[in-house]
């Protein structure tokens, strides 16, 4: 048996191939359709492929390559970004998308200790008005942009 030489490849890639199999499955009920007429699966299906044989790189570069070793675990990353998930989830159809989407980008930038708070919040805004331009009124998305509660507006 072949010893692990890079232990965070290997996590990697095999963390990478179960993202893989949890995209074909979770798309394994939908119609992936021809190359004249794509079906709602066919892109999933492809990226998760490619995702998967990235995977089974990482996983196959961790028996050849000397790597780097895994690192100490911290929560707190994890932690915060699944709280600003929840944040975004909880707020979205309540505030609209003005309002979840900068409130969750600053609660998830908090994960590291790296990221500024004035850094954070250009990039929050910053990426709120490309998302909104780009979701909303490019492609058409029907999501809620600015809810007020208590009153009529809502846009």
């Amino acid at each position: 048996m072949p010893s692990v030489r890079a232990p965070r490849s290997l996590i990697s890639g095999l963390a990478l191939i179960a993202l893989a199999a949890f995209a074909l499955w979770a798309v394994s009920d939908l119609s992936q359709g021809t190359m004249r007429a794509m079906g709602p699966a066919m892109l999933p299906r492809v990226v998760a492929v490619a995702i998967g044989v990235c995977g089974l790189i990482f996983v196959g570069l961790g028996f050849l390559q000397k790597g780097e070793p895994l690192p100490a675990w911290e929560l707190r990353g994890p932690l915060i970004v699944g709280l600003g998930m929840v944040v975004f989830a909880l707020t979205i159809r309540s505030l609209g998308f003005a309002v979840a989407a900068p409130l969750a980008m600053l609660i998830i930038g908090r994960g590291t200790t790296e990221a500024q708070p004035r850094e954070l919040a250009i990039f929050a805004a910053a990426m709120t008005a490309f998302c909104l331009g780009l979701f909303r009124y490019l492609l058409d998305q029907p999501i809620p942009v600015l809810i007020v509660p208590g009153t009529d507006i809502a846009f």
